[in-house]
């Protein structure tokens, strides 16, 4: 049980060293220690769905486990435990049970800032992932008033939007609505002059013909998305768009600047 080909993540848990990799064999290896009706929440929850979270908990190497008890939280190491005195609804990720997406959005508003619980909420409002819709979220969010960090949850609620692709865009709209400028409007598609190809934009002022985009490493590192971005931004230039990239190392001096020259130069006033 010492030798160094066995690890031992929980008490009593036995494993081959090397098998955990993320947080869901970590949920795995736990699992077989599971009181009956348990699931994983919380942070651990939103992980498992693969809510983008800040780094500090995306790293945490510690599982959040609730139990349906009285006053009986789950102790052990590497777990948080918590306990509820009826069981929410329950789904099955990965053969892992996981506390309903909605409800683990609502458990991270004591411990989120503002602009990290409505790019949460962003997410949960992909289409493409199912994992909530508009009324859901905002039917929670009435449900969840009294508890910790309500407030919080209802100023995020009020700013989260469809359509949204990354933690980084959601960042960019709030910092841009921070500024007093118009809110624009997400990932929307772009009108072009007949035969080109139509486009796509991360946050647009239609009524301004500009486009203001968050550019991400995968931008650089794929070169089939390199040149489809290089085409696209063609012609949309060529369409008379005014279009602002954003990078990473990109200043707030700069992209407030760069933001408000475009849309004053458009008609645009405070």
């Amino acid at each position: 049980m010492r030798s160094r080909d066995i690890e031992h993540p929980f008490w009593g848990i036995c494993l081959a060293a090397g098998s955990i990799h993320d947080v869901k064999d970590r949920c795995r290896a736990f699992l077989p220690r599971m009181p009956a009706g348990a699931f994983f929440s919380h942070a651990t929850a939103a992980l498992l769905y693969g809510m983008p979270l800040p780094g500090n908990l995306e790293t945490d190497p510690r599982i959040h486990v609730t139990v349906v008890a009285q006053n009986r939280s789950l102790r052990a190491v590497g777990v948080v435990g918590h306990c509820v005195a009826v069981r929410p609804e329950v789904n099955s990720v990965a053969g892992l049970p996981v506390l309903e997406p909605i409800s683990a959005w609502c458990q991270l508003a004591d411990v989120l800032t503002l602009n990290d619980l409505v790019a949460v909420g962003d997410h949960l409002l992909r289409p493409e992932l199912g994992l909530a819709t508009a009324p859901e979220i905002t039917a929670r969010i009435v449900q969840y008033s009294g508890n910790r960090g309500a407030r919080r949850l209802r100023a995020a609620g009020a700013l989260i939007r469809p359509r949204v692709e990354s933690r980084r865009e959601t960042f960019l709209r709030l910092f841009l609505m921070m500024c007093g400028f118009p809110e624009p409007e997400t990932n929307v598609n772009i009108p072009l002059p007949a035969g080109k190809r139509g486009v796509r934009g991360d946050l647009v002022y239609l009524r301004y013909k500009i486009l203001v985009e968050y550019d991400g490493e995968q931008h650089r590192t794929d070169a089939a998305q390199y040149n489809r971005d290089a085409e696209r931004l063609h012609d949309l230039r060529g369409a008379g768009w005014l279009v602002i990239t954003v990078r990473k190392g990109s200043s707030q001096d700069w992209v407030r600047s760069a933001v408000d020259g475009a849309l004053r130069s458009r008609g645009w006033r405070p």
